[in-house]
This record gives structure tokens, sequence and C-alpha cells, in this order.
């Protein structure tokens, strides 16, 4: 029986996320006739990823007419479900995200979910989720869902719960990133594995992985290890395995900069992470990834649109809990999947109130939570150490409260291991003034950083900046380099949201 309901993407730009979940979603049989918005700021990524978008839908023989527009309230108009995937000040402000804290010495890879990108990340998003979540109860249909999977997940998650007052889930590919790896590791298919994680967002922890009922974790260590390829790539990820018990399912350079161990000391750096692909450690490697991905997909585009539709086909969707979340609510089927959800007693030794990544259900009753109990103390410690710096980023983005701001970039990890305390308030000061038209919610504190900073210009008592590029940052690619290797741009402007193959540096 067909359904009838609008689904809104709001950063429909995203190169090739909006079309894969779009796919995914159109592949279900009773979903034909559903009604689609694309938002986005940018006019031209809307009307390139809708051109693209349009032809599959028409080469599938859908009679659908996605409505591309620019105004946010417009595409939620009787939403519902709203899936947000906006990157709030784009690369520029992403790049401002990593190259600033550099300047202080923090190196990050990603810089977009903990450390000092991903709070200040937080701030920009919380700004524009203010706006939209009272857009969605204004004028989305009665019980809209938010589904997502904007970083950093777990402060959006929680704020648009929280201040948002829209139910919200957050929804992440990590888990299933990860079980694709110890898959192979341990020689497995990976749907004959059942596996149990449980933590946060980023920060999940495998505590179950079985097979036919044996539980495979205690062999799991020693394969990692044994693996070539792996032992030189993941050298993070089987060291904490080795110091807390189990495999995050994190990849080595987004979990290197959430704890403080491994990316504090430039000359260490390298020992840890590898140069093959962007997430295995890279000095602003996602940046490097997304801005390669954005100008390739810009010069080589109208080759995309001479290839083959994608097909809509129910038996070869990927893997992305979207599709299958909205499917079992509409249908009834039953999905099981990991969400980032807010706590509520699931995990007994973490924050009530914290969103925590963890297995649930999803039917017609909506998305269902077991409680799990309590994670191992070393596991758990490590995610309260992350959660700590969430609560007060979110608190401070939805307050525009400076103090709060300060002392997130303090209790983070990996900036408290680099910077003293007089760094850290200056490094904030200088990325609040780099990225005032985001942050309406701080201009008064804005104000008061310019005068701070000026009276340190005049007085010499700036601290100054480390002349560094980072520790292991490499070139970014002109077009007409990447013109040399065109299958790898492209599969790269594809896929720039996350790498799905992970060698090693050669």
């Amino acid at each position: 029986m067909d359904k009838k309901f609008k689904i809104a993407f709001i950063g429909a730009g995203s190169i090739g996320f909006t079309r894969n979940l779009l796919t995914d979603l159109l592949s279900v049989p009773e979903f034909q006739h559903i009604d689609v918005a694309f938002m986005d700021i940018n006019p031209r990524n809307l009307d390139m990823v809708y051109q693209l978008c349009q032809r599959d839908i028409e080469a599938n023989g859908l009679d659908i007419k996605i409505q591309a527009t620019l105004d946010r309230r417009e595409a939620l108009k009787d939403a519902r479900y709203v899936i947000d995937c906006a990157r709030i000040g784009l690369l520029d402000a992403f790049e401002l995200d990593v190259n600033i804290p550099l300047k202080y010495g923090v190196d990050q890879c990603v810089g977009d979910t903990l450390c000092a990108g991903g709070i200040m990340y937080a701030q920009r998003d919380i700004a524009m989720l203010e706006e939209m979540c009272r857009d969605i109860r204004e004028v989305a249909e009665p019980g809209c869902m938010l589904l997502n999977y904007t970083n950093p997940n777990a402060m959006v998650t929680w704020y648009c719960n929280k201040y948002g007052k829209v139910p919200t889930v957050g929804l992440c590919h990590g888990v299933q990133g990860g079980q694709h790896l110890i898959a192979r590791v341990l020689g497995y298919k990976y749907e004959d594995l059942d596996i149990i994680c449980a933590g946060i967002n980023h920060m999940t922890w495998y505590l179950s992985v079985k097979h036919n009922g044996e539980e495979l974790n205690g062999k799991l260590l020693d394969a990692l290890m044994a693996d070539e390829e792996l032992s030189r790539t993941e050298k993070v990820r089987i060291d904490m395995m080795k110091r807390f018990g189990y495999f995050s399912t994190e990849s080595n350079g987004h979990l290197s900069e959430y704890v403080p161990w491994y990316r504090k000391r430039p000359d260490e750096i390298k020992n840890w992470i590898d140069l093959g692909v962007w997430i295995n450690g890279e000095t602003g490697g996602y940046l490097r990834v997304c801005t390669e991905g954005r100008n390739w997909f810009e010069t080589d585009f109208p080759n995309w649109l001479k290839e083959p539709p994608k097909v809509y086909d129910y038996e070869k969707r990927g893997q992305e809990h979207g599709s299958y979340i909205i499917e079992s609510i509409e249908t009834g089927r039953v999905y099981r999947g990991h969400f980032n959800v807010v706590n509520n007693g699931c995990i007994t030794n973490l924050p009530d109130d914290c969103v925590v990544e963890v297995p649930g259900f999803v039917d017609t009753f909506g998305i269902n939570i077991p409680v799990l109990g309590d994670l191992p103390l070393g596991c758990a410690a490590c995610c309260q150490s992350n959660i700590t710096v969430q609560r007060l980023a979110m608190e401070a983005g939805a307050h525009g409260d400076i103090n709060l701001l300060r002392q997130a970039m303090m209790m983070d990890p990996l900036v408290g291991a680099v910077c003293n305390t007089d760094e850290i308030w200056q490094m904030t000061d200088e990325m609040l003034i780099a990225q005032a038209q985001w942050l309406p919610q701080y201009a008064d504190e804005i104000e008061k950083a310019k005068e701070r900073w000026a009276k340190a210009e005049r007085e010499g008592t700036l601290i100054p900046p480390i002349v560094t590029e980072g520790a292991a940052r490499l070139h970014v690619k002109t077009v007409e380099e990447m013109a040399a290797d065109k299958e790898a741009a492209r599969k790269n402007a594809a896929e720039a949201d996350k790498a799905k193959e992970r060698p090693a540096a050669k």
C-alpha cells in the first residue's frame, strides 16, 4: 500500500549523501509517491544535486517532483520527517575550525565532533537549529521527527531534544563501518556477525561480537595486531583496545583527537597515524578531502549527468539507518540498528540526560531502546570525559555563554593536553571573532573579544602563534592534479563524507 507523506532534506547540497539516502528511501516499494523537498543555502549546490536526483527519479519511472528551495520554512511545511545534513559556514568555517587551533598547537584530523573545531561547529549549528526547530514546531506535521546526520552529532541531538523541543534521533554509520572491519579481520561475512555496541557517538564500544552464538571479542585484538595493514593504519584503535579491553567504532584519525594521548606532541603524532587515507589521522585530512571533493564535483558535474542514473533496488540499499527507520515506522517492518538518543537510563553509569549511541528496535511505535546497564568502567570514563565537553559546549551555544564555551575548551581532552589556560582564552576569542557571521548568540561577547584582542595588540601581550602546517598535513590537490586520476577524484567527490576503503600509506 502506497504511503503519502513529506520528507525534507535540510542541507541537501551535500555532495553524495543526499542522493544516496534518497535512493535508499525511494527503493522502498511503498514510498514511490511520497513528497520530497530539498533545501540548501547554496543555489548552485542545490541545483546540481536536484538535477541528479530528479533524473534518477524519472529514470526509475516514479511520478515525484522534488521541491527544491532556498527557503527552509517552505521545505519544512507539512513534513513528517526532516533529515538534517547541513554544514553551517560550509568549508570557510571548517577551515577556521582546523587552522586557528593549529596556531596554538592543537593538531586535529577532523575537528567536527569534539576538540576545538567540534566545539565551534556546535556553536554555529545551535544558532541555526534554534530557528529550524521553531520552524518545525510551527509548520511541519505535528510530531515531525528530525533525523540528524549533522556533526557534532551528540551535541546537536542533545540540543534539539532539550531546547528545540523536536523529537530527534542522531544517526551515524560508524558502527557499520567498524563491523565491516571486524568481519574482514576475523574472516566472517558482515551479515553473519551479531554485535552490540554502546557508548557515545564516535566513541562507541563493541561490547559483544558473536558468530553463531560464539563470543569473539577475546580473539579480536590478536587478529587486529596480526593484520599487516591494520597494524599500521589503526594504531590508535588497537592501543585503545589494549588499554581498555574493547574495540572502538571510530576510525584511527577521529579517535586520536577525542583523547589526550596521541596528538599532543607533534614529534610523536606520526607514530600513531598513517597517511594512506585521510581518516587514518592526517592533519586537517577531512578538510582536504571535502575541499578537493567539492572542487572536483563542480568541475566534473556535466560528466555525472552523462553517467547512467541510479537504479532503485530494495535489495541493494545502503546501510544508512535513515531509510530503514522511516520504513519501519510507516510499514511496521521491524528494524534493528544503533541510534543516538537521550540516555534515559539505558546506560546506567552515564548521565540520564546525555545522548548515547546504543542498539534499538524500530516499528510502528517508533524507536524502542532497551536498558543495557553499566558500560565497563574504563570505557564509561572515556565517554564521560567527552560528555562533559558536550554538555558545556551545548549549553554555551544555547545561551551564548562565553564562560561555558571557554570551559568546554579547557575540559576538552586534546585541547587541555596541549594548551594552558591563557592560550585557551585567546584561542576562544580568536575563533569567535573569525566566525562572528555564524554566531549571532555571541554578538555582545564578540565585541568584547575584539576589544580584548585590540588591547593585547597595543600592549604587545598577544600570545604569538605557532608557525606550523601540522605534523602530518598533505597538499590540497588542484583540479588539474585530480584530473590525472579522474576515477579516484570522482569517488572522493561522491563519498567525501567517509572513507570506505582504508589503504595504508605506501
